[in-house]
């Protein structure tokens, strides 16, 4: 799935308590430390060139960082840390699982299967790749019913 897609499922289902807009950021935090942190090393190490950033050969440090930000046993360690330090602080980082298990089911074996249990197992999953037509439709309709269901419910409230 896109990054800005992650950042809204994890804003629509878990940004309505304290910190909420850090359930933005916890939603694409898997993209952002394999995917961003490679955008970042490209701009610095061949400047603004995209075209160029992209069609290169992708570096093993990429796969092992996705591989770390993209395990469920990681993004738990983390949001158990969090929960014993501050509780509120940990919903909104239920985002990062989300993120995963939304992963496993829309990347293919082909293009960053996602290790939902590393480092303790290798399994991945063969999903359907989130390019598919279909799937990208899906993805756009559930977005916007999340939010429109989420503005029902706070309009509700108040």
């Amino acid at each position: 799935m896109d990054t800005l897609s992650h950042a809204l499922y994890g804003k629509g289902i878990f940004g309505y308590r304290k910190y909420r807009w850090f359930s933005f950021l916890f939603g694409a935090i898997p993209d952002l430390l394999s995917f961003g942190v490679y955008f970042v090393f490209q701009i610095f190490s061949s400047g603004l060139d995209l075209e160029k950033s992209f069609s290169e050969k992708i570096p093993l440090w990429v796969y092992s960082l996705y591989d770390i930000s993209h395990s469920l046993v990681i993004a738990f360690i983390f949001i158990g840390i969090a929960y014993n330090v501050n509780k509120d602080f940990a919903w909104p980082m239920l985002g990062w699982p989300l993120h995963i298990v939304i992963d496993l089911f829309t990347h293919s074996i082909e293009f960053f299967p996602t290790p939902i249990f590393w480092p303790i197992s290798n399994y991945r999953f063969d999903g359907i790749p989130w390019s598919n037509p279909y799937v990208l439709m899906f993805n756009f309709v559930l977005i916007i019913l999340i939010f429109i269901i989420r503005r029902k419910k706070h309009s509700l409230r108040t």
